[in-house]
C-alpha cells in the first residue's frame, strides 16, 4: 500500500511539472535556460516512475522457439 500511495504522489507531481514545463515553454520558448531546468526535473521524476513500474512486473524472460 505504502508503494501505491508513492506512485500516486509521484504521479501527481509529474503531471504538475509537466503543467509548469509547458507553460514556461509557452511564455519564454522551449530552448530558455528555466524550460531546460524544468524537463530535466521532469526526466528525473518519470525515471522514479519507471522504476516503479519496472519493480512491480518482473522482466520476462524470453528464449528462442525451435
Amino acid at each position: 500500500m505504502r508503494s501505491f500511495n508513492r506512485k500516486m504522489i509521484l504521479l501527481g507531481q509529474i503531471k504538475l511539472k509537466q503543467k509548469i514545463m509547458y507553460n514556461r515553454a509557452k511564455k519564454l520558448g522551449r530552448t530558455h535556460s528555466s524550460v531546460i531546468a524544468s524537463s530535466q526535473e521532469l526526466d528525473i521524476l518519470l525515471n522514479k516512475y519507471q522504476e516503479f513500474q519496472l519493480a512491480e512486473k518482473p522482466l520476462l524472460m524470453y528464449s528462442k522457439v525451435s
